[in-house]
């Protein structure tokens, strides 16, 4: 009778998306024997998490990728956020913040999905010390007290049994390994959809990112280093539909309406894809064997852009806590990871939620009084500089690579 070989880690990481692979090169080389487990290649067109969606990186998320050593990869495609402006569509309000005023050469930068994922995933390949199987699927995980077991399909191949000390949920707001583990999720619909594309105007954009609140959510503008801009659109489910579908000429008529004229005239569209956006927020960031990061223990709302750089920080405190554990799974370990989590992931969750109620209602006088504190957020440095720091996270002690230090000293 044959018994088929189990392959033995120390951590094994379900998901390759930016969180996770972050999280991977964060532990290539160290003690851990560790595994990667992505269920689409990073090159493949369907690869839902290197798309052409941008992100906006804080100075915060930059240092951690410039520790990991993959942002001179990044920095060529990347774009400097100089200035911000915020507005509230058809009131009074407005707030501009210039990266100048705090002594900073930018706010952050926005950068293709597409181009962070290739630079982790080239930075992956020449890594040692972590096995990455791609494209390979979990079937199955099961956990004790002292092991995850895992089953794991690449391509065609025999399924493979897998046991690690600690199995790392990176696989989004709805985790296969967030389910096994009996984590339950708090899910709250904003009934929006989020219309993605990139959009050429008559103007190059030059540096500076736009928020915009209208009517049916916000209206976000990132520059690209190519002088064109991504447009985030939060609309209503059916006309995010309509747009979508829509001609180009007819695209950049509406955006024109509920934008205005700030970037000059909207001339082409790219393609175009949308997303419904949901809170979505695990009861618990670990349980046994089980941490989580990134999506799988909070999936943000897109306005203020702090969903990768949250999950980015989860990936850089868990690194640091369990690069040269005995137990990187122990419970004490996944204790402190859960306690060091939980003021920024609390203060960011309740941050960007509250941001979008606030400006989602119409009332008169709350209108007034939002619109108010925009102008006085646009005269008051002190509360500008607070915002400057927020990709550095709400609460606790910053992690080693948001440092630029080793995670081990």
């Amino acid at each position: 009778m044959n018994v088929p070989s189990i392959d033995r880690y120390d951590v094994a990481i379900v998901g390759g998306g930016m969180v996770g692979s972050a999280l991977g090169l964060a532990l290539a080389g160290s003690r851990q024997r560790v595994l990667l487990v992505e269920a689409v290649a990073a090159d493949s067109a369907q690869q839902p998490s290197f798309d052409d969606r941008t992100t906006a990186l804080g100075n915060g998320a930059r240092r951690i990728l410039q520790t990991l050593g993959v942002w001179d990869d990044i920095e060529p495609r990347a774009t400097p956020i100089t200035e911000i402006h915020v507005s509230d569509a058809g009131h009074f309000g407005f707030a501009r913040l210039r990266a100048s005023e705090h002594q900073l050469a930018a706010f952050g930068y926005s950068v293709s999905n597409r181009q962070i994922g290739a630079a982790m995933w080239r930075a992956l390949h020449h890594s040692q010390g972590i096995d990455v199987r791609s494209p390979a699927r979990l079937r199955q995980v099961s956990l004790n007290a002292s092991e995850a077991t895992l089953n794991v399909q690449s391509g065609n191949a025999k399924e493979i049994t897998v046991q690690a000390r600690l199995v790392v949920a990176a696989d989004g707001a709805h985790s296969l390994v967030k389910q096994a583990a009996g984590i339950a999720s708090d899910s709250d619909s904003y009934d929006q959809v989020a219309v993605v594309a990139n959009v050429r105007t008559d103007r190059p954009a030059r540096g500076i990112a736009y928020e915009r609140f209208t009517g049916s959510g916000p209206l976000a503008m990132l520059p690209l280093h190519d002088g064109a801009y991504t447009v985030v659109w939060t609309l209503a489910s059916q006309m995010a539909e309509a747009m979508r579908q829509c001609p180009s000429e007819e695209f950049c008529r509406e955006l024109q309406n509920g934008f205005g004229w700030r970037v000059g005239r909207f001339l082409q569209v790219g393609q175009r894809a949308s997303y419904p956006l949901a809170l979505v927020k695990a009861q618990a960031s670990a349980a046994t064997r089980v941490a989580l990061i990134g999506n799988a223990a909070q999936a943000l709302h897109p306005v203020a852009a702090q969903g990768f750089n949250l999950g980015l920080r989860d990936a850089a405190v868990l690194a640091e806590l369990i690069v040269s554990a005995g137990d990187p799974g122990a419970p004490e370990v996944l204790a402190q990871y859960a306690s060091r989590r939980s003021a920024d992931r609390a203060g960011m969750i309740a941050f960007t939620d509250r941001l979008v109620r606030l400006f989602s209602t119409q009332r008169g006088g709350l209108v007034a009084l939002r619109d108010l504190g925009l102008l006085l957020f646009d005269i008051n440095p002190v509360a500008k500089q607070a915002l400057s720091r927020i990709s550095w996270g709400f609460g606790g002690s910053l992690p080693r690579l948001s440092r630029g230090l080793p995670l081990r000293p």
